[in-house]
């Protein structure tokens, strides 16, 4: 499904923070934020940081929060808390951050996903969106999902050779509404 890969065109790296969203995982038996880390790095990007935080809008807000205004991080992935119950907050903390958001990447999520897990796609609330000119990406924390997601989407759009388009090559326009004195004829 990815698309195609320039090869003539150069990789660029990014810089990728992961969190894992969870009650119950330490860092140590965080599988899916792990797996997730290796496929960053395995592709050549950096992961610039990584932690697993609890289940609350506020520490996930803050966080987030954190990242966005960090100019080591390009990208932010978390995993986990996209669900119904309950507990599952994650895209409640993401849309209090993002400026904008990304509908067709949770869209596009389901569609892969249901090859795998079928109807049951149905209860992920995977999102995506953009803050401080920092993507923010909320999958399921399941490996699957996670395989799911890196493999079939944001290794593609997360690589600034793939073609026709991705989301690395729209970095350096992603803050132009903050940018002071523009002006019709600039843009």
């Amino acid at each position: 499904m990815g698309g195609k890969i320039d090869e003539t065109k150069p990789f660029l790296a990014i810089n990728i923070a992961v969190m894992t969203v969870s009650d119950t995982r330490t860092l140590e038996a965080d599988t899916s934020g792990a797996l997730l880390a290796d496929r960053i790095t395995a592709m050549g990007h950096k992961v610039a940081a990584r932690l697993v935080i609890k289940d609350e809008v506020p520490l996930i807000v803050a966080q987030l929060k954190a990242w966005v205004s960090d100019d080591g991080v390009d990208c932010i992935i978390t995993t986990g808390g996209t669900g119904v119950t309950g507990r599952d907050v994650t895209p409640e903390a993401f849309a209090q951050v993002w400026e904008k958001e990304i509908p067709g990447f949770g869209e596009l999520f389901r569609y892969i996903s249901i090859k795998s897990i079928g109807t049951s796609t149905v209860q992920s609330r995977a999102c995506a969106g953009v803050a401080n000119g920092t993507y923010m990406f909320a999958l399921p924390g399941s490996n699957g999902a996670v395989k799911d997601g890196w493999d079939e989407i944001l290794k593609y759009q997360l690589d600034v050779r793939h073609k026709p388009c991705n989301f690395v090559e729209l970095m350096p326009r992603l803050k132009e509404h903050l940018w002071p004195n523009r002006t019709k004829a600039a843009q």
